[in-house]
């Protein structure tokens, strides 16, 4: 009964897309023409190193040799071995919806049980700082000093829903091969593998990298057309007045219509959101909640990925919705306690929007994120060899 509430919702949206595309060309031409802007000129040079330098991390065995050494920290504070370092920092790095991917190939991969992946994709599905700072706190509010009130509790947020989710299926033990006469030293070299094809890696990761950036950008042009066929639609705004004067407080619609679109799409609520006539903490804690939830976009772009796998996607979707409440509470309480005095009452954020395809900005950010993901990765290393050196029993089994 509830599978065939979904399909029959799903089949609803549907049809209002293609209604709304035939009734609204030009505006549905415009706007999936932004969203491929959008992926073609941010997203594809961002998360394409990311992506290939994870499938080749992945296929030579770092995933491994990090999991022995930071199994200690990740079992203590999240209840998940070792290996679910991996797609978390790289989510922390590069943003939605790197981590979720990297959980579902280690699951596909029995690197993780069915449990230990879905507690890690509930803690490890995270924005990027570079969204968080260049497009939101600078290019929509226009204010850079409120980046940290966005920033940090977002990553709170994140560890929190990592640390009440480790009880989740708690009495649920996996099976552990202990190892005798563990050294650090000497189990070092076995994690990478040296029987490898570099070819045969270099083409298997392009090629998942390929697939895996065509889906998302699939995804980023279909709600980028649905968010703005439904701002067009006469009864979506009839439903928003309706709303409005239904509610004893007063509220702004323009808040309400932002706070809606970033249910579905991120940015484009984002967007709306701050350039809406509210106060800038009530801004702050409205996008705060959005970034945690990060839209139906994300979500279906998670899906694909897991659908593969037998992670249970409700236990993501919940872990999302706590994400983005967390992250509002910890928003509001930055502000309270720290922030208030560097929040200015008001001012006019200058988004600027993306008009135009520029290959001028690609070497730029695909060096930058090459640049962040490698970094990223070393400082990782780094702290799984000081994590086995202090204690040097961390990678037994």
């Amino acid at each position: 009964m509830k599978k065939a509430i979904i399909n029959i919702s799903f089949l609803i949206i549907i049809l209002f897309t293609l209604i709304g595309i035939i009734n609204n060309p030009k505006l549905s031409l415009e706007s999936g023409y932004s969203g491929l802007l959008t992926w073609f000129n941010i997203i594809v040079p961002s998360l394409l190193p990311f992506f290939m330098i994870s499938e080749i991390l992945k296929n030579i065995g770092f995933v491994d040799l990090i999991g022995k050494f930071l199994k200690p920290f990740m079992k203590y504070f999240f209840n998940v071995p070792g290996n679910s370092a991996f797609p978390f920092s790289m989510s922390i790095a590069s943003g939605y919806p790197m981590g979720a991917k990297i959980v579902a190939d280690l699951r596909m991969n029995n690197t993780l049980t069915k449990i230990e992946a879905e507690r890690t994709i509930c803690f490890a599905s995270t924005s990027g700082p570079l969204f968080m700072l260049g497009a939101v706190s600078i290019g929509m509010l226009n204010n850079p000093s409120i980046a940290p009130i966005i920033i940090y509790p977002h990553y709170l947020g994140a560890i929190s829903v990592g640390i009440i989710l480790s009880f989740y299926k708690r009495e649920i033990r996996p099976a552990k091969n202990v190892k005798e006469n563990f050294n650090v030293i000497s189990s070092f070299f076995p994690n990478i593998k040296k029987d490898f094809s570099i070819g045969y890696i270099l083409n298997n990761s392009v090629r998942n990298s390929l697939n895996a950036i065509t889906i998302i950008g699939g995804f980023i042009i279909f709600y980028s057309v649905l968010t703005e066929l439904l701002f067009a639609s006469k009864a979506f705004n009839k439903f928003i007045e309706l709303l409005i004067y239904t509610i004893p407080i007063k509220i702004n619609i323009e808040a309400i219509k932002g706070f809606i679109a970033g249910i579905i799409e991120l940015t484009t609520g984002c967007k709306l959101i701050s350039s809406a006539n509210i106060p800038l903490y009530y801004k702050i804690i409205l996008i705060n909640f959005l970034i945690g939830w990060s839209g139906f976009s994300i979500h279906s772009q998670v899906l694909s990925f897991i659908n593969n796998t037998d992670i249970d996607s409700k236990i993501y979707i919940f872990s999302k919705l706590l994400h983005g409440l967390l992250s509002s509470i910890y928003g509001f309480l930055f502000y309270i306690i720290k922030y208030k005095s560097l929040v200015e009452p008001s001012f006019m954020p200058k988004y600027q929007g993306i008009n135009l395809i520029h290959f001028n900005a690609w070497p730029v950010l695909l060096f930058s994120s090459c640049k962040i993901a490698l970094i990223s990765n070393i400082y990782l290393l780094i702290l799984s060899l000081i994590s086995a050196i202090i204690n040097p029993l961390s990678s037994r089994d």
